[in-house]
């Protein structure tokens, strides 16, 4: 008994039962059939990328500046997520509550420029009925826009249990699969960052 008990208490808390080990699992299945997704429409981006018909290319609609802000929040976002898990393995409640409060500020912003990028599309005539890319282009990027609404509501959801409950293994199991999420939604963009945007502006 004094044995088993060692083992959990050397194990991280979002580790420590084994519920929790079968939902960290499920959730790096989930993750596998997410990367299929977006597999999915990076290579259908990459097979309409030329096609744009009478409508612009991404050499004429795509802006460094926003792309820049939102590759750099996303980045920070993703660093401050790793410093919540890192708090909660501490089980400091606060710092675990602070970092995961600037992570959600921080994907807010990011969802707020991308909305602005949409809204400067559509007004340039860069619309999905435009061309086969335009409509490629809007439905990668809505994809992972709406990934990281989700995500907004899901990581506010487990704010509020942390606040309420505190750090127990069932609220740092969340909280860390929470981050896998999020750390996920941050290498998506990297791709997309790469391969849409500096890609499309060459």
């Amino acid at each position: 008994m004094k044995a088993t008990h060692a083992h959990n208490q050397a194990q991280p808390l979002e580790y420590s039962t084994e519920q929790n080990n079968l939902n960290i699992l499920g959730f790096w299945i989930f993750l596998g059939a997410e990367i299929m997704l977006f597999g999915t429409l990076f290579a259908s981006y990459f097979t309409l990328e030329g096609r744009t018909g009478s409508g612009p290319s991404g050499a004429e609609i795509f802006e460094i500046t926003p792309v820049l802000f939102e590759t750099l929040i996303l980045l920070t976002s993703s660093f401050t997520i790793g410093l919540a898990v890192h708090a909660m393995r501490i089980k400091r409640k606060k710092a675990t509550l602070a970092f995961l409060a600037i992570t959600l500020l921080l994907g807010l912003g990011f969802l707020g420029i991308e909305i602005f990028e949409f809204m400067h599309y559509v007004h340039v005539g860069a619309g999905l009925q435009t061309s086969a890319f335009t409509s490629i282009l809007l439905t990668t990027l809505g994809t992972h826009g709406a990934h990281v609404t989700f995500g907004l509501f899901w990581g506010a959801f487990i704010f509020a249990q942390i606040k309420k409950r505190g750090l127990t293994p069932e609220t740092a199991n969340k909280s860390f699969i929470f981050s896998l999420y999020w750390h996920f939604l941050d290498v998506v963009w990297i791709f997309i960052f790469s391969f849409v945007y500096l890609k499309g502006m060459m």
